[in-house]
């Protein structure tokens, strides 16, 4: 099989305003609760947000190697306001993050996808740990983590 590269991701950091994509929300409460998700996360992380592909807002960069020996880059967090759901993407996954989900509230998770349906069926405090812990857990696996893609 071919090594596929960084080339080949659909889903990559570009500068597009992050400002504009939030504002296009079509759903007053989805772009409400987009723009709170947006303030907490450069909070909790400390760098500034990033359009990646054209609807994921991410923070920070990081560049993976997997054993297959496809390799590309991702962000450390980030969320996209989708129709249905409100996205999280929590990079390292869940496993390690059972007692705070407890506290979360209105939640359901896929490998790396915490769906929300409004902010306001969350404990944020619980969220903004989330965050943090899952930055932290990514920082101290990859190296080579960016601020700024």
């Amino acid at each position: 099989m071919p090594r596929r590269t960084q080339a080949d991701n659909k889903t990559r950091p570009h500068k597009a305003d992050v400002s504009a994509f939030l504002g296009s929300v079509e759903h007053p409460g989805r772009r409400e609760d987009a723009q709170q998700l947006l303030e907490l996360m450069a909070e909790v992380t400390g760098m500034q947000p990033v359009m990646w592909g054209p609807s994921i807002v991410g923070f920070g960069k990081y560049h993976y190697v997997y054993e297959s020996g496809r390799e590309g880059d991702s962000f450390l967090v980030g969320f996209s306001p989708r129709k249905a759901n409100l996205v999280v993407y929590i990079m390292p996954g869940f496993t390690e993050y059972a007692d705070l989900l407890s506290d979360l509230g209105k939640y359901r998770t896929g490998k790396s996808c915490l769906y929300l349906g409004r902010l306001h069926s969350v404990n944020l405090q619980v969220l903004r740990t989330l965050v943090r812990k899952s930055v932290s857990q990514m920082q101290r696996k990859y190296s080579e983590v960016q601020a700024d893609p």
